[in-house]
């Protein structure tokens, strides 16, 4: 199995990565495939009007996550990683005021927001929570070309062809072109043993099939970069966070708090803790604005991994560049493993699935960093992920803040605790990593709709009520 460490790890913008980013992909998929697709084109008739569904959860929770925004940026021709997130606004606001698209290498199409984005909270679509049908129009509103595309958590789109060719094998199938095509935590330790390499080092070689090493090396070193970014820009921002919660920033006043008692020399049994939450908050309060983040493995999950790797590298003497490499590889493949045998989707299977995955990711780059064994980091990330399973997803008025911002810190300070257990021991424990994924996913399965994305209950119900 090969799941790239820029496939989990992908640069992008706030605020959710299958409710933003996602949409947006699709969008920008769409516009492809109108000039490039396979599809009848009747003679001397082009498209003149493009038109958009929102189904599922994206229907429930669009606006709180910004899928219109999104939408409309992808059908512009901009990308998570191409659009600058400070002159969204400014395009947004044309496109409502002139109800024109001009995407480049297109002509202009007609495109009305408030009437050709809808969000169709009556009719989901059959293949995932987060599905979106396009249309395009011709000047006498005969419909040409339709697709349905479903974001299937972290950043990743299929067409509703693909997906169906994905439901119909038991599993998405093996890479053997990479030399450790291990698909579950068994088969990665076994391959360990019999190599003798660590989880960073097999990952790597893996990766190293698809790219040279010093491009796996820069493009390693600019996810961290871009997250290390988000985590500076969220501890210097104050004010209210958008979406009409009225929920303030606190990142910045509790780093300053921190960073005050810091130069007093005083005394925190605490201070780990805080240092951690101070930086996955920040990261969060970023994604919430809509800023530059790093899906890890999703936006609404995006805070953990950056606040461990930045913990350890504030506490740990002996950090260094290598050792973020290694981080982030380990990480990945743990991630890769969740992905292939569950789901990192909240609208699939809550929150165990965004920060539960997340916490194991980190747990694990974390353990891998401190020399842990390859059995310790599949340990450490096995307890981080079982003791976020039940998570549900129900983020209140569908905006990523309540519960996510705090969640996140919760989740970073999780994983080093996990990776501290995991370190310590010997790598022999009694629940598996592929038994806590293979349980996440049937508890997933089990799990009602109205805590998955939805907003339909939990905390997105009673908090309003109370």
């Amino acid at each position: 199995m090969f799941l790239s460490v820029f496939d989990l790890f992908k640069i992008g913008i706030g605020p959710s990565s299958s409710h933003t980013m996602g949409p947006m992909v699709a969008a920008e998929r769409f516009l492809r495939e109108i000039v490039q697709g396979e599809w009848p084109r009747p003679v001397g008739v082009e498209v003149a009007r493009l038109s958009v569904s929102l189904h599922g959860s994206l229907a429930f929770t669009g606006v709180g996550h910004a899928t219109d925004r999104a939408v409309i940026l992808g059908l512009q021709g901009y990308t998570p990683l191409t659009v600058d997130p400070d002159a969204a606004d400014a395009i947004i606001e044309r496109i409502a005021r002139t109800r024109r698209l001009s995407p480049p290498g297109h002509p202009e199409y007609r495109f009305d927001p408030q009437a050709d984005l809808v969000f169709d909270r009556k009719a989901p679509l059959p293949g995932h929570a987060n599905g979106m049908a396009f249309s395009a129009f011709d000047a006498g509103e005969r419909l040409l070309l339709r697709r349905v595309y479903y974001s299937v958590g972290g950043g990743f789109v299929v067409s509703e062809e693909e997906l169906q060719t994905l439901k119909a094998a038991s599993k998405p199938p093996v890479d053997t072109r990479v030399p450790f095509p291990f698909a579950n935590a068994r088969q990665m330790l076994a391959m360990a043993e019999e190599s003798g390499l660590s989880i960073a080092d097999m990952k790597r070689a893996n990766e190293e099939t698809h790219l040279e090493r010093a491009e796996l090396d820069a493009g390693l070193d600019r996810i961290w970069e871009t997250m290390a970014a988000c985590i500076e820009r969220g501890l210097s921002k104050e004010g209210v966070m958008p979406g009409g919660l009225n929920v303030r920033r606190r990142a910045r006043d509790l780093h300053e708090k921190l960073e005050a008692e810091w130069r007093q020399n005083r005394p925190n049994p605490l201070a780990a803790n805080d240092w951690l939450s101070v930086y996955a908050m920040a990261v969060n309060e970023e994604n919430a604005a809509g800023g530059r983040v790093v899906t890890a493995p999703t936006n609404g999950a995006a805070g953990v991994v950056p606040a461990v790797l930045r913990y350890w590298l504030r506490f740990h003497v002996d950090a260094d560049q290598k050792g973020i490499r290694d981080f982030l590889l380990t990480a990945a493949a743990i991630g890769g493993i969740i992905k292939h045998n569950a789901s990192i989707s909240g609208a699939e299977v809550g929150c165990q699935g965004e920060v539960g995955s997340a916490s194991a990711m980190a747990a694990a780059g974390l353990a891998a960093v401190m020399g842990g064994t390859p059995a310790q980091v599949e340990n450490a990330a096995e307890i981080a992920l079982e003791h976020h399973l039940g998570m549900t997803c129900d983020p209140v008025a569908g905006l990523v803040q309540v519960p996510c911002i705090e969640r996140n810190a919760l989740g970073a300070v999780k994983a080093v605790t996990a990776a501290s257990l995991a370190v310590k021991g010997d790598g022999k424990h009694f629940v598996s990593l592929d038994a806590a994924v293979e349980t996440m996913r049937q508890t997933g399965l089990d799990m009602n709709e109205r805590y998955k994305e939805t907003s339909l209950g939990g905390l997105a119900v009673n908090v309003v009520e109370c």
